[in-house]
């Protein structure tokens, strides 16, 4: 029996992993509220990071991705159910396509805190994080599947109900 439990546990436990490119054994465990009020304190440390894309800009030797960030799922995720902390720019010696790193895309970044930069929203100006990036996870668009939530809320099969029952009748199967 244990060996079959510490077998499911390793099977199960491949199937989570971090995305290689956000994998680092030595990040920090830096929140943004933790860095945001004393960006000096975190400079230079190796974070690993997540949000909603807000914006893309292209310079010539560098790209900057500023992000709504919110706190990382085991996988490294975004949990973007959760409250957000604020605005952070990603800075990339690569081009990054703004089409590919499009708005309202996931992303998750291990990099530098390397200071803050100042960003005009609408008309105030704040200061926020900048991270040297070391690697780049953008996350697939999250799919409503038929197993899961589905259109009248949250259903074992979803909105494809099958088998099921309406006004005395039974329906065997239903798009």
């Amino acid at each position: 029996m244990k060996v079959c439990l510490c077998l499911l546990c390793l099977v199960l436990g491949a199937c989570t992993s971090m995305p290689k490119a956000i994998q680092n054994i030595n990040v920090v465990d830096v929140t943004y509220s933790q860095a945001i009020q004393n960006i000096d304190a975190h400079r230079n440390t190796l974070i690993r990071w997540g949000g909603i894309i807000i914006d893309v800009e292209n310079e010539k030797n560098f790209s900057l991705i500023q992000v709504l960030s919110y706190p990382l799922d085991y996988s490294g995720r975004p949990q973007v159910s959760e409250e957000h902390g604020g605005r952070f720019v990603i800075k990339s010696t690569e081009f990054l396509d703004p089409v590919v790193y499009s708005k309202n895309n996931e992303i998750s970044v291990v990099g530098e805190l390397n200071g803050d930069l100042q960003r005009t929203v609408g008309k105030k100006i704040i200061r926020v994080p900048l991270i040297q990036s070391i690697g780049i996870h953008l996350w697939p668009k999250r799919q409503n599947n038929r197993y899961g939530h589905g259109k009248y809320g949250w259903h074992p099969y979803g909105y494809y109900s099958y088998p099921f029952f309406r006004r005395g009748w039974y329906y065997p199967f239903r798009y």
